[in-house]
């Protein structure tokens, strides 16, 4: 059975340009918090430090993830949109330090056993499915 966000974040994909080879300040990596160019705080507001593990919910094309890798930090994203990931392969590959998966957060989420010291979503938490199977598991 196909997901119908998938399909329509497989469509958002195809409509959106690729990301900027560089930002306003020359870099080929960086980390945005809006849809608008080099806006928001930078990677910092999440404390990490080189090594840490860090998961991006709803990663997309992986322009965040790649930038948190690129640190040092050990970047999951997880994104429902195989095109959106085949774009963040396209992008960045062989990046140290960066993993994708294909799926859902909820579903990724309740079989990970990994600890992160940071998670966050910049656009995927705003879409995420009915909170109802989080809290199906609890009786």
């Amino acid at each position: 059975m196909t997901d119908s966000r998938s399909t329509a974040w497989d469509a958002y994909s195809r409509s959106k340009p690729q990301r900027r080879q560089a930002n306003a300040k020359g870099e080929t990596t960086w980390f945005n918090w809006t849809q608008y160019p080099d806006h928001g705080p930078g990677a910092d507001v999440l404390g990490l430090r080189p090594g840490d593990r860090v998961l991006d919910l709803g990663c997309g094309s992986g322009g965040n993830a790649a930038h948190l890798a690129s640190l040092g930090m050990k970047a999951l994203g997880v994104d429902l949109s195989a095109r959106q990931l085949d774009k963040a392969r396209e992008r960045w590959p062989g990046v140290d330090g960066l993993e994708l998966h294909e799926g859902d957060a909820l579903v990724h989420l309740g079989g990970a056993s990994t600890v992160f010291d940071a998670v966050y979503s910049v656009f995927g938490a705003a879409w995420f499915t009915d909170p109802g199977p989080s809290a199906a598991g609890r009786s």
